[in-house]
């Protein structure tokens, strides 16, 4: 395992827990750094490595847990190379919620399907135009590469593992161990939050109050761009432009928001919460959250309902 300079605590305890504590009869674990140094942990700690990168050069399986500022770091050119030379001899290369950064730099990603923590997903498209993002994957299993997405996403990947390895009796009895489903329900898309607007544009701010303001009715663009007197062409190239996605979908999202804040928050029923929020009826408002969040809207409310319904 590859550790990093400020590498995320919960990203290499998953693996060493996993591998290390509950298969040690199958796995031999050992964690290195660039040069054998002392790493700090993102939070405060630091960890001592088992040695330096030369150690990557014997290992069959490689993985490289997240660290802080992924999405900005660049990785040292010592660990790329060596990251390099062990896929190249046929190493299964792994990575745990942003460690994908330190595969795709050092170029084995390119043409791949991948994942990453759900907040980074846009950030390695742009940077990595070559790699396809699977954008609600826990993990994603291409055989020799393996990725999976935020945090304690690296636990559904080491189980995957497990069950490949050594079948599914010996990760059915991990699984249980540390107290967590061997197939978890859904994808990241349930955990995804939406991100601010971007400020500067007082004609597009007041075109989304107003799309919120009718969340509950068939809206078209023609509408929306009428609302602030521009063309329906003007209005969706400028609104791409300043937001990065169609009108449309963005009030798909925001609808989709809105039915999770509804089911976590109060006793609605499915028809209403359709209702509110522009659905219609509750077939539609079903297949297209289960769609956006890999859950059914049922699902979503026993997970992460937490006040008393009124």
């Amino acid at each position: 395992m590859l550790l990093l300079d400020g590498v995320l605590p919960l990203d290499f305890a998953i693996p060493m827990h996993v591998f290390a504590r509950e298969a040690p009869e199958f796995y031999d674990v050992v964690t290195c750094s660039v040069g054998g140094l002392v790493v700090a942990v993102a939070g405060g700690m630091q960890v001592v490595a088992d040695g330096d990168t030369s150690l990557l050069r014997t290992a069959q399986i490689v993985v490289v847990p997240g660290w802080a500022n992924a999405a900005s770091a660049q990785v040292d050119p010592i660990a790329l190379d060596e990251l390099r030379r062990a896929a190249s001899r046929g190493a299964q290369m792994v990575s745990i919620c942003s460690g994908a950064f330190a595969l795709a730099q050092a170029g084995l990603l390119a043409g791949l399907r991948v994942t990453t923590h759900w907040s980074l997903w846009d950030v390695l498209a742009e940077q990595f135009p070559d790699v396809t993002i699977e954008r609600d994957a826990f993990f994603v299993d291409n055989g020799s590469v393996l990725t999976s997405g935020g945090v304690t996403a690296g636990v559904d990947l080491a189980l995957h593992m497990l069950r490949k390895d050594l079948g599914p009796a010996v990760a059915n009895h991990v699984a249980r161990r540390i107290v967590t489903p061997l197939n978890r329900e859904g994808g990241q898309g349930q955990f995804v939050e939406v991100a601010p607007e971007p400020p500067g544009d007082d004609v597009m701010a007041a075109a989304q109050q107003w799309m919120l303001h009718e969340l509950s009715r068939p809206v078209t663009v023609e509408q929306m761009a009428g609302h602030v007197n521009l063309s329906a062409r003007a209005f969706h190239r400028r609104f791409r432009a300043h937001t990065g996605t169609t009108p449309l979908a963005w009030l798909q999202r925001r609808r989709i928001e809105r039915a999770k804040e509804l089911l976590e928050s109060t006793s609605l029923s499915v028809e209403d919460v359709g209702a509110i929020t522009g659905f219609g009826t509750p077939a539609n408002l079903r297949a297209q959250f289960r769609r956006a969040t890999g859950l059914s809207p049922a699902a979503y409310r026993r997970r992460f309902w937490h006040d008393t319904p009124p």
